[in-house]
């Protein structure tokens, strides 16, 4: 018979217990037992989170590639493999020569179970970093590896056993199959066959840079932040293939500060641009307006495949994306949002709309950019109190979907307020995450999914309708709301007073208002009939049953809904 591989590799799923088991199948054989996660963060001197978030997916698979053929030189050697290893044919290639290859093999929600919170996190932020079911993340990249796992030379179903006795069946397998397995003369060439690769569209690797990747029915796009991000526009548009002209649109208060820097940063990817500035505020985002920029766009012979550029805040991403949506039947669009209720909420998840005389937003689509680029640095020219406004929207990302950024904020508020670049390009990162996460589960509101964005809302529209949009930001109106539906959840028994406490100590600090004052109470009663999330007469509420654990409610006595009001009318 010929001789046993003098090389054990064990591959699998994350919680699959490759590095646990691989030094008790190296110690009876008086092998070394190596893990090539551990040797690719010395490699690159950071985490495995960290390579992904600063380089990207590719230049991970580059340093494990160099990783898994150094300790593929080796004998007498145990290998856990990281468990996306087997995805690049060479990989696979390396391992089938003159090793034994071992799939440690168990079901989702066994994996589910052994992986720690922190593990977890790691475990799926690498091909992922918009979660919000992890479960369901798991199924689904197993499912996209099963068939590279399928092609090992054995496999071990660890669901029921200790590490111990998976240890006991890898050397078994080994003792027993190895010789067999290395005399296969089909062996190596089915491993590293062409159509073992990973199937197109399984698997999505993240853009290098990129914070986050949103992935919708009408197409998927990545998310760009980072402190300082403007002048890499060009680059990111040339990646995008959006080598055509672009067309950049924005307000005279935001051109006059970046419109050049923006202008230099495309025509520097040898990319050609014109722009198109119109008045800042609210009132520009109206039919008129949007006409007034066709003109433009027929004037510059605008033609499909040239990228509108939203350069702006909420009023230019929705504008923009409204006219990118309607003109010559979709424009490819750019979202550079430069304020930062516009970063973490209006530039993520396709909602494009101009204003009518009746209401805001009624006349819009949903319409996906190709890219967003959100420059951290921008928010240092914002006036204090929109900044503060845009805080409320990443406060409410942290209470309806991570506690980690909820930490985060409470214990770096200083540093966060003072924009310190590291954490708050941090916080924005997750805040975009949760944004990107929902929308992808949910892009056109039909499942009731990204209805948990609208967390403070119901309370937060009436405040605006009722004062007729002259008093309140749109942040500052769903801090209130916020703390209306706290109140709201307090009654119901879903929180505590503790959590209503934290969140109101919380959006205090960011300098939001947790009180309205004097309004027409009666006005806001009218306003609350009248939102979309009204069914059959009843509102549905988006409540919390703690953080992290959205809930909606259309059973709200109306006796809670007064105290609740009472309680931030005042």
């Amino acid at each position: 018979m010929p001789e046993r591989p003098q090389r054990i590799v064990l591959t699998g799923f994350s919680g699959s217990g490759k590095s646990v088991v691989a030094p008790l199948v190296a110690g009876p054989l008086g092998w070394r037992a190596v893990g090539t996660d551990p040797l690719v963060e010395k490699a690159a001197g950071k985490s495995i989170p960290e390579i992904f978030r600063d380089d990207g997916e590719e230049r991970f698979r580059d340093l494990e590639s160099e990783v898994v053929a150094e300790v593929c030189r080796e004998e007498r050697v145990v290998i856990a493999l990281g468990g996306g290893a087997l995805l690049r044919p060479e990989n696979r290639r390396i391992c089938a020569k003159g090793s034994f290859v071992v799939c440690l093999e168990a079901r989702p929600e066994t994996l589910f179970r052994r992986l720690d919170a922190r593990a977890l996190k790691e475990a799926l932020d690498r091909p992922l970093l918009a979660i919000s079911d992890p479960l369901a993340r798991i199924r689904e990249l197993k499912a996209a590896r099963q068939h590279l796992y399928a092609l090992c030379d054995w496999t071990v179903q660890t669901d029921a056993l200790t590490r111990e006795q998976v240890a006991e069946e890898v050397l078994r397998a080994w003792r027993e199959l190895g010789g067999k397995v290395s005399a296969d003369p089909n062996r190596f060439e089915e491993i590293t066959a062409p159509y073992a690769a990973a199937p197109s569209g399984t698997l999505h690797a993240i853009p290098p840079g990129a914070a986050s990747v949103v992935r919708t029915e009408s197409g998927e796009y990545p998310v760009f932040v980072s402190w300082g991000a403007l002048p890499e526009l060009g680059t990111r548009l040339r990646e995008a293939k959006l080598t055509g002209r672009a067309l950049v649109i924005s307000d005279d208060a935001v051109f006059a500060r970046y419109g050049g820097p923006v202008e230099q940063a495309i025509r520097s990817a040898d990319i050609a641009v014109a722009s198109h500035v119109v008045p800042a505020g609210e009132g520009s985002k109206t039919l008129e307006t949007a006409a007034a920029i066709y003109d433009w766009l027929v004037g510059q012979r605008a033609e499909r495949g040239q990228a509108v550029v939203a350069l702006g805040g909420g009023m230019i991403t929705d504008l923009g994306g409204y006219v990118a949506a309607t003109f010559a039947r979709g424009l490819p669009l750019v979202q550079a949002p430069t304020s930062l209720l516009a970063m973490v909420d209006a530039a993520i998840g396709g909602k494009v709309a101009v204003n009518h005389r009746e209401a805001k937003n009624l006349i819009g689509a949903f319409y996906q950019p190709r890219l967003v680029l959100a420059d951290v640095s921008t928010l240092k020219s914002l006036p204090p109190r929109e900044r503060a406004a845009g805080w409320a929207e990443v406060i409410k990302h942290a209470f309806i979907a991570d506690e980690e950024l909820l930490a985060l904020l409470e214990t770096r508020a200083d540093g966060v307020l003072a924009l310190e670049p590291e954490v708050t390009t941090e916080v924005i990162r997750r805040s975009i995450a949760v944004k990107a996460s929902v929308v992808s589960e949910d892009e056109r509101e039909e499942t009731g999914r990204r209805m948990v964005l609208n967390y403070g809302h119901t309370v937060g529209h009436a405040l605006e309708a009722a004062t007729e949009y002259g008093r309140f930001l749109h942040g500052e109106a769903v801090a209130i709301g916020m703390t209306a539906a706290a109140e709201i959840g307090r009654g119901l028994r879903l929180v505590d007073e503790g959590l209503v406490e934290r969140q109101r100590r919380l959006l205090a600090r960011f300098g939001l208002p947790v009180t309205a004052g004097e309004v027409d109470r009666d006005r806001v009663r009218a306003a609350m009939s009248l939102d979309k999330k009204v069914r059959g007469g009843a509102v549905r509420w988006v409540l919390l049953d703690g953080v992290g654990r959205p809930v909606l409610r259309d059973d709200v006595p109306a006796r809670l809904v007064e105290q609740a009001l009472a309680a931030v009318l005042t």
